[in-house]
């Protein structure tokens, strides 16, 4: 019988990951991007007329579009900064040999476990303003004088999405911190605590450094998976109030699907891939200096 050659092997396990690859991500990536040089909608037939940058010039003209953006941008940058930073902490204490420990470890996966229409769901729940959990605990506390319709307006409706995300995903920067931490050289902490080095001076000049590969994965991680946020807002606020939580997903899908002008949400939706493009391309050239200069 004759032998299979390595480089035959070698397709036969991948193509049927590179099909998926392509079926899942490459081609609607590439018909969307097609779909957003044509004029589409619900009572054209096929892809509708080539209209070349058309889409493009209306959405980048769109007022609309760039205060999407920016909402999009400081849901981003506040939700990924509250993460990391709570997760540190928390990776940190679970790194102690405090008793209990394992059970904590355990614990902290549950909020990521939960799917994300869900935690809105719970979370809208827990923000109602009538009989909502947060509203019962703050008033016990007197920390608010009565309740508050917490998704009534736009800037405090955008903080309270931010918060069910920070509540959600911070476990995934736990594990991927503690797991980094884990990893690390015990003996070089217990040789600075024997020369006098305190905890923070430990923190910044052991701890930081050896964690510093981590947070920049996790950063262009999280970075992708906020500036694609739907599901959250979809189930808490549906963008509102006064579009106070429309992010660009968003708007692509009240675009596509409820002002039935397909073109034009696809090409927000493009547009959206490409900007995820660069801020990635910006991380992994950081990530990689900082790679090279270690």
């Amino acid at each position: 019988m004759r032998r299979m050659s390595d480089t035959t092997y070698v397709w036969l396990n991948i193509t049927p990951a590179v099909l998926a690859v392509f079926g899942i991500i490459l081609f609607p990536l590439i018909y969307t991007f097609i779909l957003s040089f044509h004029d589409m909608s619900l009572n054209v037939e096929s892809m509708g007329d080539y209209v070349g940058l058309k889409n493009y010039y209306e959405i980048l003209t769109d007022k609309s579009f760039w205060e999407s953006a920016g909402r999009t941008f400081y849901f981003s940058f506040v939700s990924i900064s509250f993460e990391m930073v709570f997760g540190m902490l928390i990776a940190l204490l679970l790194n102690e040999p405090i008793r209990g420990i394992a059970f904590l470890r355990t614990i902290i996966i549950l909020p990521w476990a939960v799917p994300t229409i869900v935690n809105g769901a719970m979370w809208k729940w827990i923000y109602q303003p009538e009989y909502g959990a947060l509203n019962a605990f703050l008033t016990q506390l007197h920390l608010i004088p009565h309740y508050q319709s917490w998704l009534s307006k736009p800037w405090l409706a955008m903080n309270m999405v931010i918060l069910a995300d920070v509540w959600k995903m911070t476990p995934l920067v736990v594990i991927f911190l503690l797991a980094s931490l884990q990893m690390s050289n015990k003996s070089v902490y217990e040789a600075a605590s024997v020369d006098g080095a305190g905890r923070l001076q430990r923190f910044f000049v052991l701890t930081l450094p050896h964690l510093k590969p981590t947070i920049l994965v996790l950063i262009v991680m999280r970075t992708m998976e906020s500036f694609k946020v739907f599901d959250l807002i979809y189930a808490l606020t549906m963008g509102g109030p006064s579009d106070g939580t429309k992010v660009l997903t968003y708007q692509a899908y009240i675009k596509a699907f409820n002002n039935m002008h397909f073109s034009q949400g696809a090409t927000i939706s493009f547009l959206i891939a490409l900007i995820i493009g660069i801020i990635t391309f910006v991380y992994v050239k950081v990530l990689k200096a900082e790679e090279e200069s270690a």
